[in-house]
């Protein structure tokens, strides 16, 4: 849950890290991402074929046009509509979505990439975006820096190879994959795009780009950024050092988008850089908000009946806090939470800050279990990152220390591949919450299963794709959402206006003001949902390796948005919970169509 810092206003074989979980980061000092298993897709609140209450699974959200009064609009008060005739019938102003056409009455031919009886692309997605009209006439030329009339230049950033802090963080889940197996795998997905979304008659031309220094790195963030921003002159740029706000920073500066290219930030830093930069995962006070939620109505004021120690579980809840402390701005996180804990009526007995390093960590957690211990703590509230559980965890048991472990959508904390390398006796008794969904066998949905139907073989980088596509799919959906007039500006429009359907086995996003914080929200994910560790289920973790120990799902994933979370608590409840579907839920299976890669 914690920030990072705000201030500042082709690679070798052999990587043996994930710094691809780094882009879409969240928390503070952490190279995290939400995992592989969050996948975005499309659908706008008027789908024609499907439910409209129920995010997709493999594309980014489906940005439907704006309000059809003024169609084609990205900003009413600065920009006129883009008119051309339609393909057949009436007059079309782009963007124009199936279902705008519909209601209009226009006669389009869709061509074979749309399922006119669903309205979607003919893609094996069940959350395929709606098909958008097929462009013809002037797109404007050159709109923004990066576009002309036949491109869009975009900068995909890849983090060194040999980066210290992410090889620590991942060594316990790294894979294989190079920055080189990464490219492959993105440029043919770009194909994918182009065959089936609409681009207004552009291409989208990738350059790939090698940070020059690691991951916390400022100085070197902020000359890469220059580097990008005056040699490279790019619409978009996708992803960015992972734990330091210096890169996207710099970009804001010089008017270059990015996506996925900072650590979560208060609100107040992404309205200082608007329209420029913009996140995936939920932000830290978001997330905090279904933590402190979870706790009210499920947990507080009850015994602590799922710890380890016997004494415990007859005992009223005391909760303790501990935290990765990086900033100024974790430690006025944590200070929020504690505020929060206070005003539901239980008030944190400890507050522990550590930092992540290598060096002191184990010292650390030595001293945070014995304070812990010393003041009674049934119930410890993790906010940190994914490597220090393993180090508490260990220490407790060795404290003969066993209470119950609460994961506070610590991101990466809560994913199978990482809670495996923790002390089973002590996880046994862990639960939190997630803003990750239920998750679903590779083979059913997500960007493994969509490559391999594209290319008609496995990805290069199959461990990490997950990971890396989502910016990617987001910025494919914002853009046919944004129009043949594409800025910046336009950029947010579509966004702001774009949501994705609410299921069990992917999140919901929204942008803007949806309703659901009392901000304007320039990140993803709103919903979450509960889960509990099986130390004795088996199966695959999220980078497809079996293993014994999963995260079963309550209610098989059943998700909240805020101020909607059940009084009802079925942790440990191994009735109605899942730790992966085998058959997608219900509702929500792909429709089938020959693979193009044979």
């Amino acid at each position: 849950m914690q920030p990072a810092s705000s201030t500042g206003g082709g690679a070798p074989p052999g990587n043996r890290n994930l710094k691809k979980w780094g882009p879409i980061a969240a928390i503070a000092a952490v190279a995290v991402v939400v995992v592989g298993v969050l996948v975005l897709g499309g659908g706008g609140d008027d789908d024609p074929a499907t439910d409209p209450t129920t995010p997709s699974a493999t594309d980014a959200p489906s940005t439907d046009a704006p309000d059809t009064t003024a169609p084609g609009s990205t900003d009413p008060a600065t920009t006129d509509p883009v008119a051309t005739e339609p393909p057949s019938g009436g007059e079309v102003t782009y963007p124009m979505t199936f279902t705008q056409a519909q209601d209009q009455g226009i006669d389009v031919d869709w061509g074979e990439r749309c399922d006119i009886d669903r309205g979607r692309l003919a893609v094996p997605d069940f959350f395929a975006p709606e098909c958008m009209v097929p462009f013809e006439g002037d797109n404007g030329g050159e709109t923004s820096t990066g576009v002309t009339a036949d491109t869009i230049k975009i900068v995909v950033y890849q983090g060194p190879d040999d980066d210290p802090v992410i090889n620590y963080i991942t060594s316990a889940v790294a894979v294989d994959d190079t920055n080189a197996q990464e490219e492959e795998v993105v440029r043919d997905m770009y194909e994918y795009y182009a065959s089936y979304y609409e681009f207004y008659g552009r291409t989208v031309e990738l350059e790939f780009f090698t940070g020059s220094g690691i991951a916390t790195d400022e100085v070197s963030a902020r000359a890469d950024a220059v580097r990008i921003a005056q040699d490279m002159k790019p619409f978009a740029v996708i992803g960015g050092p992972s734990l330091t706000s210096a890169f996207a920073d710099e970009l804001a500066a010089r008017k270059v988008l990015c996506v996925s290219c900072t650590p979560g930030q208060p609100t107040e830093w992404y309205q200082e850089r608007d329209p420029y930069v913009w996140g995936i995962d939920g932000s830290a006070l978001q997330k905090q908000t279904h933590v402190l939620e979870f706790i009210e109505k499920q947990l507080a004021g009850k015994p602590a009946e799922h710890a380890g120690d016997e004494a415990f579980t007859t005992t009223e809840r005391s909760f303790g806090l501990v935290y990765v402390e990086s900033s100024q701005a974790s430690k006025d996180l944590a200070d929020a939470f504690a505020a929060g804990m206070e005003a539901l009526g239980s008030p944190l007995v400890e507050s522990i800050g550590y930092q992540l390093d290598p060096g002191t960590l184990q010292a650390s957690a030595s001293q945070a279990i014995a304070k812990l211990k010393a003041s009674g703590v049934t119930t410890v509230i993790f906010s940190g990152d994914p490597v220090a559980p393993g180090n508490l965890t260990i220490e407790a048991t060795a404290q003969g220390y066993f209470p119950e472990w609460l994961v506070a959508a610590a991101t990466l904390t809560d994913t199978t591949a990482f809670a495996r390398t923790y002390d089973q006796q002590q996880w046994a008794h862990a639960f939190g919450v997630t803003q990750l969904a239920a998750r679903q066998s590779p083979s059913l949905s997500g960007y493994y299963n969509l490559y391999t139907w594209w290319a008609g073989k496995e990805p290069a980088a199959d461990g990490s794709i997950g990971v890396f596509m989502p910016g990617h799919a987001l910025m494919a959906a914002v853009l046919q959402g944004a129009g043949p007039d594409l800025t910046p500006e336009a950029f947010k429009t579509a966004l702001f206006q774009g949501r994705t359907q609410q299921a069990i086995s992917v999140p919901y996003l929204t942008w803007g003001d949806a309703g659901y914080w009392d901000e304007p929200d320039y990140n993803g994910i709103d919903d979450a949902t509960v889960f509990w560790w099986d130390p004795a289920a088996t199966g695959v973790d999220e980078i497809r390796r079996d293993g014994t120990g999963m995260y079963q799902y309550v209610d098989g994933g059943t998700r909240f948005l805020p101020g909607e979370w059940t009084t009802e608590e079925k942790l440990f409840d191994p009735e109605g919970a899942v730790a992966i579907y085998d058959t997608p839920p219900d509702g929500e299976a792909p429709p089938e169509y020959p693979s193009p890669g044979g």
